[in-house]
């Protein structure tokens, strides 16, 4: 704690800056109340000051120093002239903030204020200054264990740091829960509740800057989105599509040692006290077709609650974030047309918010993508507060240019920025009928090319010598094919006569044999005059060049196992007339009958090979 102390107090050594008091002499604060709350991640200080003009010459400009660790964390500066008090209070329209350089000042950053009238010798005005940071709370220490609460140091001035005299100020350090660890004690210092209040103090010199120092227990998560893209998808057919990814980490004091799961689900709000559990979304009233997803997919663990001002979309992660844990996820959802599109002066514009929908998220980094309709031109953005812009296109479906792309990018954005910019453009009505038409004369051609495929005739010239070719082809294949035909008629008389054979050992009548054998030769003679015109056809065709040799090899096999079958049926129908035995006609044809086991097998092996080519 004493080197957090010491380091800290590096900011704040000013002294010497009571030199320049009197570059700033003419303006005095008389009274200044200033509120720092520390209720969460982000620093909101609420000041306000009722100046005096002590000076001869009118004062149109009001300065407003921060130091360095200030100015570099500042997301956010509002600054209203007031009048009243309580519900009468009024705040006028936000006055114009510039950084400026002057001449003869301490190294601050200086802001000016412009004021809307000059504040003339002697008259007065109340200013109220909202500023916000993000970074000023340190994680003391910087690692905790999962049973450990998170605490935070914070270190500010007790007095105002202006270039001005100060007659009466205060200050009020709002903390997140009624306990502190320790707390810098000054003269009239008082800690009460959930508040420690400094001063008053009076008559306070310019750039007097006592240090104080909280430390404080602060359990909210540190939820900060290294990067938010935000897309919105403008479409004229009814619909705004918003698409949000987040990069987030929890910027909190980092967890040291192991997770436990158990010990977290017994009793989260002790073993986990500072983790991540839960974010929460405003959605507008309308919103719908909501989803939620990360890098592996869709997330059940998110509910939905709506009424008639607003929709709340409640998440979870997939596990608890503690301080150094990261996660990256996606919400998306839609928006009617009608309650952010309207139109002005010829001119569209789109009405809608820019920041985050989530309350208490600190953005490092955020690129709005706003996404016009294709043939949007005369493009202009109007925001209030400063943005890089840049332009792109997107290519989506029935795109011919791409659609229009207005990127806003900007850095340290709070829920303060959730505010509603404008996107003008222009867009001709009749534009919208692009797509419809494209689709129409899409679908009309599409039928046309079909029907013209149908009638038309894409067969190759009569008088080409590849279609003559083609037709030599099919007039060889079909005579193969009949060929083939005969020679399967063939091995079917031959099975037959087989079969005849069988019969005849089974009833011994020979004149059915014979009867059998008489039919067989009939039909093979038959088969023999089909097969002579389909052979010369063969071997006179140039297409059957390569084949043709192994027909006319498949003939003289058939021909020669024919002889053979017919021999066999001859030799054993003649020892059935001589009364001969079994074995001994076995033994009579056992030759011819191995001789017709493998004039088969050649044959049927060219079948195969025919029919292959």
């Amino acid at each position: 704690m004493n080197r957090l102390r010491r380091d800290l107090s590096l900011l704040f050594i000013f002294g010497f800056f009571t030199l320049f008091s009197n570059v700033c002499s003419d303006l005095v604060i008389s009274k200044l109340d200033r509120q720092i709350d520390l209720s969460s991640q982000i620093v909101r200080f609420t000041t306000s000051l009722k100046l005096e003009n002590n000076g001869v010459e009118a004062v149109s400009k009001v300065l407003l120093p921060y130091p360095e660790n200030q100015a570099k964390n500042l997301a956010f500066l509002l600054v209203t002239i007031t009048e009243g008090k309580g519900k009468t209070k009024t705040s006028s329209d936000r006055l114009p903030v510039d950084v400026i350089h002057p001449e003869g000042m301490p190294s601050l950053t200086w802001y000016a204020v412009s004021l809307p009238k000059e504040l003339s010798k002697g008259g007065s005005l109340t200013l109220e200054v909202k500023a916000v940071f993000t970074h000023l709370l340190t994680p003391f220490p910087e690692k905790i264990t999962q049973a450990d609460a998170q605490l935070v140091a914070f270190q500010d001035s007790a007095h105002y740091l202006s270039p001005y005299a100060v007659k009466v100020q205060s200050l009020t350090v709002k903390l997140p829960e009624p306990k502190v660890e320790s707390y810098t004690k000054l003269e009239n210092t008082k800690f009460s509740g959930s508040e420690i209040k400094y001063g008053p103090y009076e008559n306070i010199p310019p750039f007097s800057l006592p240090t104080i120092i909280v430390h404080f227990a602060n359990n909210k998560p540190f939820s900060v989105a290294q990067e938010l893209v935000r897309e919105i998808e403008v479409s004229h057919w009814g619909n705004v599509q918003v698409t949000e990814n987040y990069n987030l980490i929890h910027a909190g004091a980092e967890l040291k040692g192991e997770f436990s799961r158990l010990d977290y689900e017994e009793r989260p709000h002790v073993r986990g006290a500072s983790a991540l559990r839960s974010l929460v979304a405003r959605l507008p009233a309308r919103a719908h077709s909501i989803y939620y997803r990360d890098e592996i997919g869709n997330i059940s663990t998110s509910n939905v609650y709506s009424d008639s001002v607003k929709t709340l979309l409640e998440i979870e992660p997939r596990y608890p974030m503690f301080g150094g844990w990261r996660t990256a996820f996606t919400i998306g959802y839609g928006l009617p047309l009608q309650d952010f599109l309207f139109k002005s002066e010829g001119k569209r514009f789109l009405d809608i918010t820019f920041g985050c929908p989530m309350n208490d998220m600190v953005i490092e980094n955020i690129y709005v993508k706003v996404v016009l309709p294709e043939g949007s031109k005369d493009i202009s953005v109007v925001a209030p507060f400063p943005s890089k812009e840049t332009r792109e296109a997107k290519l989506s479906h029935l795109d011919i240019a791409g659609r229009p792309v207005v990127v806003l990018e900007k850095k340290n954005v709070v829920p303060e920025h959730n505010q509603n910019f404008q996107v003008y453009y222009r867009f001709s009505s009749l534009s919208l009928l692009r797509e419809p038409l494209m689709l129409v004369f899409g679908f009309l051609l599409f039928f046309v090319a079909c029907i013209a495929y149908v009638h038309a005739d894409l067969t190759i010239s009569k008088s080409s010598s590849s279609y003559i070719a083609k037709l030599q082809w099919d007039e060889v294949q079909t005579a193969i094919q009949q060929f083939q035909n005969i020679m399967n008629r063939v091995l079917v008389i031959h099975n037959k006569l087989d079969a005849s054979l069988r019969d005849l050992s089974r009833t011994g009548d020979v004149q059915a044999c014979k009867a059998a054998r008489k039919t067989a030769d009939a039909f093979l003679k038959e088969l023999t005059k089909e097969l002579k015109p389909l052979l010369s056809f063969l071997q006179s065709s140039p297409q059957a060049l390569h084949i043709v040799a192994k027909v006319e090899e498949l003939v003289v096999k058939e021909k020669e196992l024919q002889e053979k079958v017919m021999l066999k049926h001859s030799m054993v129908v003649d020892s059935y007339e001589k009364k001969s035995g079994g074995k001994d006609i076995d033994n009579r044809i056992a030759a011819v009958q191995q001789k017709i086991t493998l004039l088969r097998q050649e044959v049927d092996d060219l079948l195969e090979v025919i029919d292959e080519i």
